[in-house]
């Protein structure tokens, strides 16, 4: 048990640090942040309205396109206002179940954006190997319940880590958090208590979510690999194979920056704190960036529609 002369009983406001070792400069840091979270938010916003407008595009990989288009801007809303504030305004302290309220939504956004692209890669397999089937998979009813169903997945399994801090955390050594967010482990290690069961359900909730989807859906991407192969016609494989570019693109921004954001967090002892937090904020930040981009790029409707609207507007 600790002693409570030294520790602080449940605390009602925590102060987030910004970027530890790099305070000097945070705010020529917030900067480059703003204007990704712009961006982000622009061409996200245009992608919705693109597929909402044009029914051509009322199609189950668009549809996900929507859902990823969404989840994006909620996630990177979730931290850049905050964390403006503490660059640039000097706002750090927030109440703590806002904090948890915080941490809920990014790891459950988190966890969602990951179901939306093993959705999205089930599509592309049923698409690619069972093309005449595909539209009797993929009913509108069934995308409905994958966004239900990703959701609540999310939802639910996050869930348990706010209740574990809420209720089994009660004496903290420090209320400073030194992170830019409320990150679950930043928040788990200010705790004075035995901390063991919050860091296993943590792990828990990383492989179990993130480190299934990854792996069906590179199960996924060899089987389909096998079946373009296999394709008689070069020009059939190279629509096949150009239809995978952009999702494997998002794919491997999103998991990449996932696990190794993850892994220096929690093993990398030696890495300076500052290159732990940074890494955390390009990985809510930069596949909200990169994806609209890349879609937009590689999917010849969508840049043929954003090409008409801007025409349009241009024109008036």
């Amino acid at each position: 048990m600790p002693h409570l002369n030294s520790t602080i009983f449940r605390p009602s406001v925590l102060t987030l640090t910004g970027i530890p070792g790099l305070e000097s400069v945070q705010f020529w840091i917030g900067i480059p942040f703003c204007i990704m979270y712009i961006i982000a938010l622009l061409g996200n916003s245009l992608l919705l309205v693109v597929i909402k407008v044009e029914r051509s595009l009322h199609e189950p990989m668009y549809l996900f396109l929507a859902m990823l288009g969404a989840t994006d801007i909620a996630i990177s809303t979730c931290i850049l206002p905050k964390m403006l504030g503490i660059f640039w305004f000097h706002l750090p302290t927030i109440y703590f179940d806002v904090c948890l309220l915080q941490m809920w939504l990014i790891h459950t956004f988190q966890c969602i954006e990951s179901g939306i692209l093993f959705a999205m890669a089930m599509d592309r397999y049923v698409a690619i190997c069972d093309p005449l089937r595909h539209a009797s998979i993929f009913t509108q009813r069934l995308l409905t319940q994958i966004g239900v169903g990703v959701t609540l997945r999310a939802a639910l399994f996050v869930a348990p880590c706010l209740i574990l801090i809420k209720c089994r955390l009660k004496f903290y050594w420090t209320t400073v958090v030194s992170h830019s967010y409320c990150e679950h482990m930043a928040i788990v290690k200010l705790a004075a208590e035995d901390v063991h069961v919050n860091k296993i359900y943590g792990l828990f909730v990383a492989f179990s979510i993130l480190g299934l989807d990854i792996i069906f859906i590179t199960l996924s991407y060899i089987r389909i690999f096998i079946t373009v192969f296999k394709l008689p016609q070069k020009e059939a494989r190279l629509k096949a194979f150009n239809t995978c570019i952009a999702h494997i693109c998002v794919f491997l921004e999103f998991y990449l920056l996932a696990f190794f954001s993850f892994f220096t967090h929690r093993f990398g002892y030696h890495v300076p704190s500052y290159i732990h937090i940074l890494l955390s904020n390009l990985y809510l930040l930069v596949p909200p960036l990169l994806n609209p981009i890349v879609y937009g790029v590689k999917t010849k409707q969508i840049r043929d529609q954003v090409s008409k609207i801007l025409y349009c507007n241009y024109s008036y």
